[in-house]
Formats: structure tokens, C-alpha cells, sequence
């Protein structure tokens, strides 16, 4: 954990860090065998993590989704990929930096790799615009999932948005329309595509780059409709209410896996991504493989007819007569 920021709900945990680096420094200044008090601290340590992380609620993965640490786009390309050319611009307009793009080699197949970033630092945040894509963005990955699908690439994406950009420049500039024409494009695409939301996938401008045929999820982040402030403004009439929102809107991870709309659930380190994100990229690598492996045993006309099976299912109920429940068509077929 990053003794610099911590979240509310994490306090507890970096008071007793910070009781163990004082013990460490004390023993070394005055040659202090401290060992057994240092070995209390940290059994403690283990067991308020376990306390925490096992038990979080709705909103504090959404806190965790949102940390300031969490690993972005870039951070995960450069410890998956190799030879990451970025493409730029949509050949219309400008380049959108809160979409970024380009080719790259997957244990040396080429790819195409798309991801909305967010940026770190404020002068990152602003030129990425805090990951809200304007619809420039949108027909930037448009035209290289194009390309990709034109030379047989599959297609990686890695979502991480509260929603595109809804200032009256991106509505000018007919957000709506690029989202639209994306969903429509990438339905009819015969390459494998797959889409991970790696923090926050948040309405249309996530599925802008998510109608994909298997779409994971890590741990910690939410896919979701609305955002919990959005949800909390339209029905409370109050943002403070978002954690209440959180919970109603069952956008966990493992929740939304149980609905079909997930295909997988990426276990994150204990705490979060940002606690060990070489270990978080290890094993979003590995579920991106073994996913991409099943792909490319199928036809393009297989991947497409898949696809579009997946979509169509999404939110289709059966009603369970034995308690009288409505549940995923999945999990009554089952």
C-alpha cells in the first residue's frame, strides 16, 4: 500500500504500517532487537487485511476501482505486450488521447491493442480528459479495429471510463452517433476481440469499445450502466447517496458474472491492483491468452454468429417455478 494515500476503510491498516516502519527504525537507530513486537505487528497486518479485503462492500470496490494508484492502460500494456506502436488520430477531426491505440505483439502474434487512459498526473488527466472520450475517440478505434479485422489481428481492449465525454463539444461532434456506429461495426467483425474493464466501465462509453466476444473483468472493478453519483442524482435527488446506489445496482464483479454479462471474474492482489501490479498484469496476461486461444480455434463467421449470441442473451429471464423467482436464462438452464 502507498502510505501516501489510503482509502477510509483502509485507515485502520496504515496505522499499523506505520507503527511496524517506526518499530524498524527504532531497532535500527539504537540496536534494538525488536523482532517479536515486529512479528505481532505484522500477524496483525495480515489479519486486518484479510478483514477488510474479504468483506468489502459495493462502494468501497468502487473506491477501489476509482484509487489514484490503480493501474491504468499504459501500465498494464507495457508489462503485457511488447512493441507497442501507437496510432494516433481518426482522420477526420484530431486525436483523442482518451482513447489510445495502436499495434503490438502478444508472446509475438500481432495485435491490436485499444484502452481508454485516464493519466496520473494533472497534466496527464487533462490531456487524456480524465478517460471521457470525445466521439473523435470513438472513430479513432473504430478505424483501427478496422485495419485489425482487415488483416486478421484480434482485437485487445481494456475499458476504464465513468462514460464519454458529455460536454456540448462531444454532443456537437455526435457522441451518440460514433458510440452507435462502433456497436454496429464491432458486431460484424470476424477477427477475436476481447475486452477487459480494468477500473470503471461506466454506460455506452464503455461498450464503445466492449461489444467484444469474451469481456473479463478484475476483481475490483465495476461495469455498469450508470455510475453510483449518476444513479443516486437521478433517483435520490442527492449524490451522497451513491454508496446506496452501489448496492442496488449489483454491478460487482462476481455479480455481474452470475448474469452472463461477464465472462470472467481476474483475481486482483490482496488490497487492490496498485498493491502489485507486475502480479494484477500476470494474470490478466494469462486469462487474456487463454481466452484469445479458445477464439482462434473458431471461424470468423463463428466468432461473429457467437458475438452476437452473447449480446443477445444479456438480460434475457426465465422465471423459476420452484420458488417463483426470475432469474438469468443461464442459471435456470442450469
Amino acid at each position: 500500500m502507498d502510505n501516501n494515500y489510503a482509502l477510509d476503510f483502509e485507515q485502520p491498516l496504515r496505522g499499523l504500517i506505520e507503527q511496524m516502519e517506526h518499530l524498524h527504525q527504532l531497532s535500527a537507530e539504537n540496536n534494538i532487537d525488536l523482532s517479536k513486537e515486529i512479528r505481532a505487528i505484522e500477524q496483525k497486518i495480515a489479519e486486518t487485511k484479510k478483514s477488510i479485503y474479504t468483506n468489502l462492500t459495493p462502494w468501497q470496490r468502487v473506491q477501489l476501482a476509482r484509487h489514484p494508484q490503480r493501474p491504468y492502460a499504459y501500465d498494464y500494456i507495457e508489462r503485457i505486450f511488447t512493441g507497442f506502436q501507437e496510432l494516433h488520430g481518426d482522420r477526420a477531426f484530431r486525436d483523442d488521447r482518451a482513447i489510445i491505440g495502436g499495434t503490438a505483439f502478444l508472446n509475438g502474434e500481432s495485435v491490436m491493442v485499444i484502452a481508454q487512459h485516464k493519466g496520473r498526473t494533472t497534466r496527464e488527466k487533462l490531456r487524456h480528459n480524465f478517460g471521457s472520450p470525445y466521439p473523435e475517440g470513438y472513430r479513432k478505434a473504430l478505424r483501427l479495429m478496422k485495419m485489425a479485422d482487415k488483416f486478421g489481428m484480434p482485437i485487445i481492449t481494456f475499458v476504464d471510463t465513468q462514460g464519454a465525454y458529455p460536454g456540448v463539444a462531444s454532443e456537437e461532434r455526435h457522441v451518440s452517433e460514433a458510440i452507435a456506429v462502433n456497436l454496429r461495426e464491432m458486431s460484424l467483425m470476424g477477427c477475436p476481440i476481447i475486452s477487459t474493464v480494468i477500473g470503471e466501465g461506466g454506460s455506452g462509453g464503455a461498450l464503445g469499445i466492449a461489444v467484444a466476444n469474451k469481456i473479463l473483468i478484475l476483481e475490483n472493478a465495476y461495469y455498469s450502466v450508470i455510475s453510483p453519483e449518476g444513479c443516486a442524482a437521478i433517483l435520490w435527488k442527492d449524490r451522497a447517496k451513491a454508496p446506496e446506489a452501489a448496492k442496488a445496482l449489483k454491478f460487482g464483479a462476481y455479480e455481474i458474472e452470475k448474469l452472463g454479462i461477464v465472462d470472467g471474474v481476474i483475481k486482483e492482489p490482496v488490497g487492490g491492483a496498485h498493491n502489485d501490479p507486475d502480479a494484477a498484469a500476470a494474470s490478466l496476461k494469462e486469462a487474456i491468452e487463454a481466452q484469445l486461444a479458445e477464439l482462434k480455434k473458431l471461424t470468423p463467421k463463428e466468432r461473429i454468429e457467437q458475438r452476437y449470441q452473447r449480446f443477445r442473451n444479456i438480460g434475457v429471464t426465465d422465471e423459476d417455478v420452484s420458488d417463483g423467482k426470475i432469474v438469468p436464462i443461464n442459471e435456470a438452464a442450469s
